[in-house]
């Protein structure tokens, strides 16, 4: 990966001039079936943005009560595009149609606030690397389309989703109008995620990757990256899935729980387990204070270039 991000050929994306992004952006529409892509520093950009083309200031986006955009992002719907979020509960972030047909309000008049997208996540991250079920999806795709509502998914780590179900990333994402995936989650990518979506969303999305400050010059040293990584290491994130089961196992939990590469664990002290963990070379995530998350995506390649400052043999992990 290293050695292509080396080679690459750039020119300047904020003028549609590096190659590498161009082929990068290209190849990830192509595989989930989309239009047109659109590479940006970070997950939360693409979500914002694709969110952004959904919903305008004072309209409503309904999603899961643990969403990243909702939970995890910083309140940065309300802060940069206006937009207010109304949840549903769920259990491990699994959707139930039911649950979305109750909460949603498309035409809620002059004295409420109009539900105008809908957004799901798969897999689920602080629902513990969950696979939403494809019937499910289908039945929310469904009821947005009946009531004219459009459809963001964030896909962060779809490709587990894709290696651990087998259903192909093009179905996963079929039927969303907007979708956020990272290069970086699990694949060893430094840094980058793609918003896809219509041609025509996709040459809005360059105005507000630009207001958002995401306007970037010869970037295809990254693009590399993720080209490399999408050619190579998709399939390898059945090794972490592996690892997840068995660390469920060691830890007394029942490895069918573990769909993917994350093992949510509760603990009496989540910090404290942390600060305890950290002292002995291994990061863990406190996601709560008696819930932390291990998985793949962060902790590994952390540790790594901490056991290379302090003069240890590096970890067996050459993804990134």
């Amino acid at each position: 990966m290293r050695q292509a991000m080396a080679e690459a050929e750039v020119g300047d994306d904020v003028y549609g001039d590096d190659p590498t992004v161009n082929a990068l952006e290209r190849e990830a529409a192509e595989l989930f079936g989309f239009q047109a892509g659109m590479f940006v520093p970070s997950g939360s950009m693409g979500n914002q943005i694709g969110l952004r083309l959904l919903a305008q200031p004072g309209e409503e986006i309904v999603c899961d009560w643990l969403a990243h955009i909702a939970r995890a992002e910083l309140g940065a719907a309300a802060a940069f595009s206006g937009i207010t979020f109304r949840t549903w509960s769920s259990v491990r972030g699994r959707v139930d149609v039911e649950r979305v047909r109750e909460l949603i309000a498309p035409d809620a008049g002059p004295y409420f606030v109009s539900t105008k997208a809908i957004a799901l996540e798969n897999t689920h991250n602080f629902g513990g690397g969950t696979i939403q079920d494809p019937t499910q999806v289908a039945a929310v795709v469904a009821l947005a389309r009946e009531h004219g509502l459009s459809l963001h998914l964030d896909g962060a780590r779809i490709w587990n989703a894709h290696v651990a179900s087998g259903i192909a990333l093009r179905d996963l994402a079929a039927g969303f109008d907007t979708v956020s995936v990272c290069l970086s989650k699990g694949l060893g990518a430094p840094v980058g995620s793609l918003l896809l979506a219509s041609s025509d969303r996709i040459a809005q999305a360059r105005v507000w990757r630009k207001r958002y400050g995401g306007g970037m010059r010869q970037v295809g040293i990254l693009a590399a990256a993720g080209r490399y990584a999408l050619a190579n290491n998709i399939q390898r994130l059945a090794d972490d899935h592996a690892r997840a089961r068995r660390l469920t196992t060691e830890l007394g939990g029942d490895p069918a729980e573990c769909d993917t590469n994350i093992v949510m664990v509760t603990v009496m002290d989540s910090a404290a387990a942390a600060e305890t963990a950290r002292d002995e070379g291994v990061l863990l995530t406190p996601v709560g204070p008696k819930l932390i998350r291990l998985d793949d995506a962060h902790g590994r390649r952390r540790r790594r270039h901490r056991s290379r400052d302090q003069g240890a043999a590096p970890v067996d992990d050459d993804r990134g």
